[in-house]
Parts: C-alpha cells; sequence; structure tokens
C-alpha cells in the first residue's frame, strides 16, 4: 500500500489505546489491549507485513477529507467524486462507558450509489504470530493468535465476511443513506457478542460517545481565543491517560522516525515523569482535576513501591513496571525503511535529575489548587528529596535523553531548584515538617546556575559549563519562575537562542554539532514543543504581536487535523511519534498565556484612554 506521510492520520483511542486512522480509510497501526500491548495492525512500520484494516470505496477521481465531530474524538473520513459520496465514521466506546475494548467503523453512503472494499489484515505480536481464523457466521469471525500473546479478536459485519489468504474481506454496495457497520472487538476470556441488533449497537454507542467527549470537553475552563486548537489539544490528551491506571503516556506510537531513514526511533507508549507532569499542570489549569489526580494517584502508587535508598525512575510502563527493556523487531522494516524498529526504552536505565522539580511542582500545584495530599504521601516524597539533596551535583542524560554521555546540563539543574523550591513551599503551607538543608541547597544552586552556566562573552545561559551553544530548554526558566521573563540577563538569552536556534517561528532544541553528542549522526527537525515555549517566552516578556505572529503560523503547522507530532522536518513534514503530548501541551500553555497577557495589554489601554 506504500506509506503514508505521518500528517495524513487521525487518531480514535478510548482510553485503554488509540488507532491510527489514515485519509485513505486505513486504520494502519492499533496496538490491543493497551497503549504499550503489540500490535494488531502496524502497517505504518513495514506496508507489507505490519497489518492493516481499510475500508475504500471504488470511485474514480476521488478526493478524500477528514474531520471530527465537533469537541469529539470521533472521525470521519470523507469520499469525494462526481459518482458520489462516501463517509466512514471510526470511533471506540470510552473505557468509562463501555467495558468491551472495541473498535467501531460505520461506513455511509451520502449521495449516489457507492461500491465498497473491506480488508481486514491484522499481524498480531508485532508482526510474529501465526494466528488462525474461525467463521462463526456469514457475518462473524474471531481470530486467534497462535503466540504467547493470546489475543482473541472477534470481527461482526452487518455484510457477509469473506477470508482469503490470511485476510478477511468484503465486498458491498450502498446507495445513498444506506450504512454498513463493523465491529471489531477484544475477547477478553469468554465474552460473548452483544445480542443487540448490529445497527441499533453501533448507533447506541455512537451517540453516547460524542455525548460522552461533548460533556468533557464542556468541562474546560478555557474561553480564551483559538478555543478550537486548545480543545483539540485538551482530547489529545485525554486520548493518552489511561483510565484504568491513571497513567499518562508520552505518545501511542513507537519507532517513527526524527529523521528518515535514521536510527533515532524510539517507543512513546510508556508514561515519562517528566512529561506527565507537564500535562498535569496543563489539566489543572484547564479545569480537568479528576484526570490530574488520578495521575497523582498513580505516582503515589509508585513512590509506595520504592525500596529503600533507591530513587524514582523516569519512565514507567502504563501498569506502573519500571523495566522496560529495549529490544529490535527485525521483521519490521520501519517507516519508510526507516530501521532499526524499537519496542521498550532503555531509557528507564538513565538518571534525569530534573524530573523531581517537574514531579514536585505538579504535586504542588495539585496540592494548592485541587486536593489536599496524603500525610503517607509527603513522607514518601521526602525521601525522594532528601535522596535529590545528596545527588543533584551528579551528571545525568538530562531532558533530551543523550546516549552519548552524561553532562551537568543547565536544565537539570534548573528543576533541581524547582524541586527543592516547590517542596519547601508544600511543606510551609500545610505545616509539614522538613529538612533545613534544603533550603540551603536550593540556594546553592541558583548561584551554581548564575555562576556556572552565565557566559559572559555570550551574554547567555549556556547548555552545561563549558558547552558553546544554548539550548531550547532554557526557555523554561522563566516559565517555571526561576528568572523573571524580563530579567536583561534573560532577555540577552533568548536573543542568544532566537540567534542560533530560531528559524522563522521554528525552534531547534539544541546545536547537535556543538552540543553533547547523543550517540547519533543525523539531521534533526525542530521541535514543536520548544516553538510554544518560545511563544510563551515572547508573550511573558511583553512582546505581544511577535509571539501571537509566531503562534498563529506555527498552528499552520499543525495536520489536517489540528494535530502535532514531535518535530517538524525542512519541508514542514511531521517526524517522531504521533500525536505527541509534549507539543499538544506546550501549545495550551502558549495559547493560555498569551490569550491573558492580550487581554492584559488591552485592559490597560482602555484604562488609559478612559
Amino acid at each position: 500500500m506504500g506509506y503514508q506521510p505521518i500528517e495524513n492520520y487521525g487518531v480514535i483511542g478510548d482510553g485503554n489505546t488509540v488507532a491510527l486512522v489514515g485519509l485513505n480509510g486505513s486504520i494502519d497501526f492499533l496496538c490491543l489491549p493497551h497503549f504499550d500491548s503489540p500490535t494488531i495492525f502496524a502497517s505504518l512500520l513495514d506496508d507489507k507485513r505490519g497489518g492493516f484494516y481499510s475500508i475504500r470505496p471504488v470511485l474514480q477521481d476521488m478526493s478524500t477529507k477528514q474531520l471530527y465531530l465537533p469537541d469529539t474524538n470521533v472521525l470521519l473520513t470523507r469520499f469525494l467524486s462526481e459518482e458520489g459520496v462516501g463517509e466512514i465514521t471510526d470511533f471506540m466506546p470510552v473505557e468509562e462507558l463501555n467495558k468491551g475494548k472495541e473498535l467501531i467503523r460505520r461506513v455511509t453512503t451520502v449521495r449516489g450509489q457507492v461500491k465498497y472494499k473491506m480488508c481486514c489484515q491484522p499481524r498480531f505480536n508485532y508482526g510474529r504470530s501465526d494466528f488462525e481464523i474461525e467463521k462463526v457466521s456469514d457475518k462473524e469471525i474471531i481470530l486467534s493468535s497462535k503466540g504467547d500473546d493470546k489475543t482473541k479478536l472477534r470481527l461482526q459485519s452487518s455484510v457477509a465476511l469473506n477470508t482469503e489468504e490470511g485476510a478477511i474481506t468484503a465486498a458491498f454496495s450502498l446507495s445513498s443513506t444506506e450504512t454498513c457497520d463493523f465491529i471489531l472487538s477484544y475477547i477478553n476470556g469468554h465474552d460473548q457478542p452483544a445480542k443487540q441488533e448490529l445497527n441499533d449497537l453501533v448507533t447506541n454507542s455512537l451517540f453516547t460517545t460524542v455525548n460522552f467527549w461533548k460533556d468533557w470537553m464542556g468541562q474546560s475552563t478555557y474561553q480564551g481565543r483559538w478555543m478550537e486548537v486548545v480543545n483539540r489539544s485538551a482530547l489529545v490528551l485525554k486520548l493518552l491517560s489511561s483510565h484504568q491506571y491513571g497513567s499518562i503516556i508520552a505518545a501511542p506510537t513507537f519507532s517513527l522516525p526524527e529523521t528518515i531513514g535514521e536510527k533515532r526511533n524510539w517507543d512513546y507508549r510508556y508514561t515519562w515523569i517528566r512529561d506527565a507532569s507537564f500535562t498535569v499542570y496543563t489539566l489543572l489549569r484547564l479545569g480537568y482535576g479528576k484526570e490530574a489526580g488520578n495521575f497523582i494517584n498513580w505516582i503515589e502508587k509508585r513512590c509506595k513501591d520504592i525500596k529503600e535508598n533507591t530513587r524514582l525512575g523516569i519512565m514507567y510502563s502504563i501498569n506502573g513496571e519500571r523495566q522496560i527493556t529495549e529490544s529490535i523487531l527485525d521483521n519490521f522494516e520501519g517507516y519508510k525503511q526507516s530501521a532499526p524498529v524499537r519496542i521498550g526504552n532503555d531509557a528507564y536505565r538513565q538518571l534525569q535529575l530534573d524530573i523531581y522539580g517537574e514531579l514536585m511542582d505538579a504535586i504542588y500545584l495539585y496540592n494548592k489548587y485541587e486536593e489536599r495530599i496524603s500525610h503517607d504521601f509527603w513522607k514518601d516524597m521526602v525521601k525522594q528529596i532528601n535522596w535529590l539533596n545528596d545527588h543533584w551535583r551528579d551528571p545525568d542524560e538530562g531532558i533530551w535523553e543523550v546516549r552519548g554521555g552524561k553532562q551537568h546540563f543547565l536544565y537539570s539543574r534548573l528543576q533541581c531548584w524547582v524541586a527543592f523550591d516547590r517542596a519547601i513551599k508544600l511543606a510551609k503551607s500545610r505545616s509539614f515538617p522538613f529538612d533545613p538543608a534544603w533550603r540551603e541547597q536550593r540556594d546553592i544552586i541558583f548561584e551554581s546556575i548564575y555562576n556556572d552556566y552565565w557566559d559572559e562573552k555570550k551574554q547567555a545561559f549556556m547548555q552545561y559549563p563549558g558547552s558553546s551553544t544554548v539550548d531550547a530548554s532554557a526557555l523554561l526558566m522563566p516559565l517555571i519562575r526561576f528568572i523573571s521573563p524580563k530579567d536583561p540577563k534573560w532577555m540577552s538569552t533568548l536573543k542568544c537562542i532566537e540567534k542560533e536556534l530560531v528559524s522563522d517561528s521554528l525552534v531547534y532544541r539544541y546545536r547537535p554539532e556543538l552540543a553533547a553528542p547523543d550517540g547519533f549522526v543525523s539531521h534533526e527537525g525542530t521541535f514543536t514543543m520548544c516553538t510554544f515555549w518560545y511563544v510563551e517566552c515572547l508573550s511573558r516578556s511583553g512582546q505581544l504581536e511577535k509571539a501571537q505572529l509566531y503562534f498563529e503560523k506555527m498552528l499552520g503547522y499543525a495536520n489536517h487535523l489540528g494535530l502535532f507530532s514531535e518535530q517538524l522536518g525542512f519541508r514542514g513534514e511531521h517526524l517522531g511519534n504521533f500525536p505527541q503530548a509534549f507539543s499538544h501541551l506546550g501549545l495550551i500553555s502558549a495559547a493560555f498565556n498569551l490569550d491573558k497577557q492580550l487581554n492584559n495589554s488591552r485592559n490597560k489601554n482602555v484604562n488609559h484612554s478612559i
């Protein structure tokens, strides 16, 4: 079938997992039953052996469009031609309302008489396991993996199904307003299909799902400019949140390359403490205390599991497993031959000191704005801050997870300061006891950043002491309230970042040829989240016209549905795993702050005119 651009996909999900649906009507990526389970469909990573689930009309000179039903994660794919117009409605009933795990596809002919072809070609266990096909009836088929995963699926249809060469197919024709339904279900134990008429079942499930998403979106407190893109980003973050566990994944895909044909291909289907903590800030800001609380409860369990004298992991599986051993799928060629295809992530072994600041800030904000944390949780966090008290001077791999050696990264040092600062503030607000040494360490770090990371010649805070480059992660310095957004030293640092890392409205994370090596040689794209950090720094420093221009230009790089991957390539193509939580929470934060600053500026002008 060939590879579609990454940006050609929409996403649907249920709080357990996410499926990627292409503009051509093909589902090319799906893990079942969870985000980090083996794939069922993965033609996104191998167009011949990965497996797919395609529905496509037989039309000449056809164009396609995709859209979400407003304020939902229900996706419509339309096929338009002079012969007729067809439409596929794709959705997954959410776990909060539906105990089963189902992917539902409704095909509708809007105009004319349209013929369709359906092909469901699963490839179990990352394409490594054979499977059996059992034909229960003309309209129901069960597929059973022969591998260790033991996965079983049921495909039900309102038209006759055929089996041929490891695939299930159907050919059918629909006239105007006629529909055809398909339900692909994950079989857990001895689950039986519902006895309700398929058409009624799908109709009821569709309305229930639409209402769920609209009700959830209606809880948002954001009422500012850019409502549509902020809402879409919030819906993405909800899709990446595990209903069962409360954990939040970084992205639903694995091994989508940061550079086509190169080796920076990572598995992001896990919970990074950093990414999830930033997501908590965003959820709290939008009024979603329940989802923020679910993650806080999840992290509290992880802290309870930590044995004496051990530290918090930087990342976990969605159910809290700490070891996520990395391996290579030799049977997949990779997206556009970008090998190796990795599952698991050996970065879990790394030391990334910044996670303590990000997590402590999330806990501090949750305690302040939502619900007071328990004393037991506080005692567990005290152990972690005490560990940091002894280790904040250690070199680490940092936010970019370099695999070429540790450094004393500025960003890690900044977040160590945040960890002590927020821990002290939380303790004072609750009258919790804390070690006075924390205040001393906080102040030492503060002085260290100004003394060791400031380059007098370049008039900027550098990536690490002695480095010859700045780092885009420094854009968080005013955002975490370490430095005033209008401080002269910050303004000169911002100018240096603009000179070295900014290309129009796009921002590189650092200059690889000058920065800490990551063990890989390739030209990387700009990082979407860094652009949104840059916009927020501009707005906080009072450069509102420039901030608004760059923000709105950046929105133009989203795909047709408002979704962002991790990076943008030289031609604006999306690179890396997709969609990326960090990109979307960065968008929300930038929009929120820019809207606030614009309102403040307008109110000042009104008052002056009066």
